[in-house]
């Protein structure tokens, strides 16, 4: 897209006003490039708080640091930001200790948007491993200072942000627009008076072929379940099915009705049993039997308030019930939320295999509330983990970097944290499944570990293992097949093993005999022309498919990674 066209750029000038951008991170994030390119697309004067120092010392900073020490640089640096954010319609990058200070953080919130430059460790060493201008980064060791640096102020970074966008390796107008889209999605009128995780963010799931021209919106927020006025815009007529369980729907039911009822919608409700084993033809049958004796028409919509069995089973009611009817997906668990809740896969279990009866129907919205992970128990969060794990490993390094630093604060619930790994996890699967709707290609990336993890759940019994369960002990059986095919490395084989202990999962498959793991393993999608197809790593952040595996080295692999369970 051309980010000179005024169709884009005009959107964005109206919603910024004279707003201030300011933009903060890590040395070497980019904040000064982007600044540039950002002031001179939108018409700004773009700022550098260091630059200014200097400007008004006539000294270099350098040598202000070893003068007056960083206390001293720090202080200078308060002085100039209080001025600069006075000004209007500017881009300021501010150094990448401004956010050290507590004042400084406020003082940047309440003067501007605040975009968080975020790029890893492995990136900024590659950025700064020849600047021999900055003075905190003269050590011996780099890579450790840099990683130092970043653990002490990525959550300083995060807290003062209203948008967080990764630098990575992308260019800058794609990083621009990226930023764009985030930007116009932002309610610039609560900004000031909120934090960052209570602003809904919104990711545009597009599919365009020669004959298809469609997309869909994932809202992601925190309490957003009560913005009724989200799902009032993609309903085409005035009345709903909202399909729950017996879990959820004590939880979140009749407060969702209640909302509806009072927009004048008529609501028949529909509750089937919690858990995998129900995820079949019979509770299938149970969702038609109340569709038709409730008089549901083809423009009733069909609303699925529940983790993942609901949000299939659901989705499977609704591509064939009267050969197709409107849907939209409310996800309640993180697993549902970051993975299959987006990119329209539905269906139902066989007694032979998971998921082997479907359709692809993609729903007119996903709504998810990350309020609603206060009522999931541990063991489903942890299960949820598994699979926003999975997107670092096969396209985003900078997110498994991430996840590595936040780890404990998924775990503790933190909402800054979730929503940000929410939003992360389904950029990510937006992005390949807009390009591969019907798995013909990369979208098959998005099974690592699912081959395997599968066979465990089907061997185990459905409902024994969850499914993010399986899947972590089924990616790390992935990561080691890797590295016995001369993929990747022991060391990268145990990092990954790592962040799977760090989320509390299982990185030893359950004990079964090795023929039936490869039986089961037969039953796979991923079968072609008999050949069971696996998605393996060339690396952390990049996967591959591969067919060539021989069936010694498969056997060895799953006999070191069985234990008893």
């Amino acid at each position: 897209m051309n980010l000179s066209k005024t169709k884009v750029l005009q959107p964005i000038q109206e919603r910024l006003g004279n707003t201030n951008i300011i933009l903060v991170g890590m040395m070497g994030a980019g904040k000064t490039t982007v600044g540039k390119a950002l002031a001179q697309m939108l018409g700004r004067e773009f700022v550098d708080s260091d630059h200014e120092i200097q400007e008004r010392t006539g000294v270099k900073i350098p040598i202000i640091f070893e003068i007056e020490g960083e206390a001293g640089f720090r202080k200078r640096e308060s002085e100039v930001l209080v001025e600069l954010v006075k000004k209007n319609n500017i881009v300021l990058a501010t150094g990448g200790g401004a956010v050290l200070s507590e004042e400084n953080r406020q003082l940047l919130k309440q003067h501007g948007i605040v975009i968080y430059l975020r790029a890893s460790v492995n990136d900024l060493h590659r950025r700064t491993r020849h600047d021999k201008n900055r003075p905190l980064l003269k050590a011996q060791n780099l890579y450790a200072r840099l990683n130092e640096l970043y653990i002490q102020r990525d959550a300083h970074y995060r807290d003062t942000a209203h948008v967080i966008i990764d630098s990575g390796k992308q260019g800058v107008r794609q990083l621009i627009q990226k930023l764009f889209n985030k930007l116009i999605n932002i309610n610039f009128d609560t900004i000031k008076s909120t934090h960052h995780f209570n602003i809904m963010q919104t990711i545009s799931v597009d599919f365009t072929t020669s004959s298809d021209k469609r997309n869909y919106p994932i809202h992601i927020g925190h309490g957003i379940l009560d913005q009724v006025d989200l799902i009032l815009s993609c309903l085409p007529q005035k009345k709903v099915a909202i399909v729950s369980n017996s879990t959820v729907a004590p939880l979140y039911l009749e407060k969702l009705n209640l909302a509806l009822e009072k927009s004048g919608i008529k609501v028949v409700s529909i509750i089937i049993p919690d858990g995998e084993m129900y995820k079949n033809w019979e509770t299938l049958n149970l969702i038609f039997d109340a569709l038709l004796k409730n008089h549901c028409e083809r423009n009733t919509t069909i609303l699925a308030l529940g983790g993942g069995v609901v949000g299939d089973i659901s989705g499977f009611a609704a591509a064939t019930y009267l050969r197709g009817v409107p849907f939209i997906q409310i996800p309640t668990t993180l697993l549902a939320q970051v993975d299959s809740s987006v990119g329209g896969k539905t269906g139902i279990n066989h007694q032979l295999g998971k998921n082997m009866i479907g359709a692809f129907y993609q729903p007119r919205m996903v709504l998810a509330d990350s309020a609603t992970l206060n009522t999931l128990p541990d063991r489903e969060l942890r299960a949820g983990i598994a699979e926003i794990i999975k997107y670092g490993l096969i396209r985003d390094p900078a997110f498994f970097d991430w996840l590595e630093q936040n780890m404990h604060r998924l775990l503790t619930r933190d909402a800054v944290t979730l929503n940000e790994a929410i939003q992360r996890s389904c950029e990510n699967k937006a992005e390949i499944v807009a390009a591969d709707e019907k798995e013909k290609g990369i979208r098959a990336l998005l099974n690592l570990g699912h081959t395997f993890g599968h066979a465990i759940e089907n061997g185990m019994g459905y409902g024994v293992w969850l499914h993010g369960e399986a899947v972590a002990a089924g990616t790390v059986l992935a990561a080691e097949l890797s590295r016995r095919m001369k993929l990747i490395s022991e060391a990268d084989v145990q990092r990954i093993r790592k962040i799977f202990v760090q989320a509390e999962l299982p990185v030893a498959a359950p004990k079964m005999p090795v023929e039936k793991y490869l039986q089961l393993m037969t039953l796979d999608k991923k079968v072609d022309a008999g050949k069971t197809r696996f998605i393996l790593l060339n690396r952390i952040g990049e996967a591959v498919m591969r067919a060539d595996i021989p069936a010694a080295l498969l056997t060895k692999t799953i006999e070191s990674c069985v234990k008893d369970g």
